[in-house]
């Protein structure tokens, strides 16, 4: 089952061709980075509490999620001709990433204390708990859509 659950790509050696478990399992893999890197902002902003003139930090990932979700299940309506590619040593081709990229920001409407700190324990410790949870969440997720595969594979085996 563990097995199931962290494998990202499975890799046919004999043919060189890779499948990937399911749409929604690189998503999920790609949400779980995305919260683990907000965790990992809102420790350093509760590690820098005392820290002089430092400024509170989030992250912005949920739309290069969705952005991702949408070129995953191809939603995005772009009208954009995709590159044909008949041997695996053809190049992939030139693509311009800039709006998938999470982005990095200062937290806006935080009272400033004298010494120009912006952080606040309860917000940092409520934005942990969400953050927390939503990990979860992902995380039951994950282990769901790895159940599925499992269950397909039991059931081939029995056949």
């Amino acid at each position: 089952m563990i097995f199931a659950l962290f494998i990202h790509k499975l890799v046919r050696s004999e043919e060189n061709m890779s499948f990937e478990i399911s749409k929604v399992h690189s998503l999920l893999v790609e949400g779980m980075n995305g919260r683990a890197l907000r965790q990992e902002l809102i420790a350093s902003n509760i590690a820098n509490i005392d820290t002089p003139n430092y400024k509170a930090r989030d992250i912005d990932f949920e739309s290069a999620l969705i952005q991702k979700s949408k070129d995953i299940f191809e939603e995005n309506g772009s009208k954009k001709l995709k590159m044909a590619k008949t041997s695996s040593s053809h190049l992939s081709g030139y693509s311009d990433i800039g709006d998938e990229k999470a982005t990095i920001y200062l937290r806006d409407g935080q009272m400033q204390r004298n010494d120009g700190n912006t952080v606040d324990l309860d917000v940092e410790t409520t934005e942990l708990s969400k953050n927390a949870i939503m990990y979860d969440a992902l995380t039951a997720a994950l282990k769901k859509d790895g159940m599925i595969f499992k269950s397909v594979l039991d059931a081939s085996a029995k056949v």
